[in-house]
């Protein structure tokens, strides 16, 4: 199935379900992970205290501007609205600062060194790190060196619309508070988790395993919303779904994927 084919599609699924009264994509990550190219700056200067501080400026958001995003349905393009941040600045939010959504926070909105604004570009951030800390020093090094120039924010949506068609959802407004900012390894195509994982599966299918394709086979033919959808019309524009094939051949009892993972370990280690 072509990628415009998929789309149309998944809007139309998304139609149907009438998801006019939803907030949010289904299954949309409460705080999701959406990423973006960012140049990165790193430079020292001193504050107000007389310390000496690594100063990283750069946007964690830009705004209108399309990514592509999945849900339950398919593919969908996602946009985050001019001023979505507005509210949730003006109400003080505490936000950290950390490299890679992990490890210890580096700065923070709580002790005055994590700086936040918005602007027509985007949502900006302006970071005081301590240079004693090795991390910081680590995460400098790669800025300078150019290997680290993306940034990344999570957040939780409290405001957002579907196109007409079902083919965009952008997000009117969203919360920071107890979320973070800044920079990751790689932010040029943003994707959740789950839909990274799922566009993945989705790639591998043709080249699984047979015994591991047997075992998808079998639990996705347990699930009642797939065995619905196979006694339902097919969208526009595709063909219908293909009837039920002969049953896969039963693994033997007690030889499940599972057995035979543990299997496998078991006499690798006793080579």
């Amino acid at each position: 199935m072509n990628p415009q084919t998929l789309r149309a599609a998944a809007a139309q699924s998304r139609a149907q379900a009438g998801l006019a009264q939803r907030g949010t994509p289904r299954d949309r990550p409460e705080a999701a992970d959406v990423r973006f190219t960012s140049q990165l700056r790193a430079k020292k200067t001193v504050r107000d205290d007389g310390l000496e501080y690594f100063q990283v400026e750069g946007y964690a958001s830009v705004y209108e501007r399309g990514y592509e995003m999945w849900d339950w349905y398919g593919p969908y393009t996602e946009v985050v609205s001019l001023g979505a941040a507005e509210k949730t600045l003006a109400a003080n939010p505490e936000v950290v600062f950390r490299f890679n959504h992990a490890g210890t926070p580096m700065a923070g909105t709580r002790n005055g060194r994590l700086e936040l604004w918005e602007d027509s570009q985007g949502l900006g951030q302006r970071a005081f790190l301590n240079p004693k800390r090795s991390d910081v020093q680590l995460l400098v090094q790669a800025i300078e060196d150019d290997d680290v120039r993306e940034q990344s924010f999570q957040f939780r949506i409290t405001r957002g619309v579907w196109s007409p068609d079902y083919t965009e959802y952008r997000i009117e407004e969203f919360d920071l508070d107890r979320g973070d900012v800044g920079p990751v390894t790689f932010g040029a195509n943003p994707h959740t988790s789950v839909a990274a994982r799922s566009g993945e599966f989705l790639a591998s299918i043709p080249t699984l395993p047979p015994l591991v394709a047997r075992e998808a086979y079998t639990l996705l033919s347990q699930r009642p919303d797939l065995a619905a959808a196979r006694t339902q019309p097919a969208p526009a524009g595709l063909p219908p779904a293909p009837a039920p094939g002969p049953a896969p051949a039963a693994v033997p009892q007690g030889r499940s994927l599972s057995l035979l993972t543990t299997q496998l370990l078991v006499a690798k280690a006793e080579d």
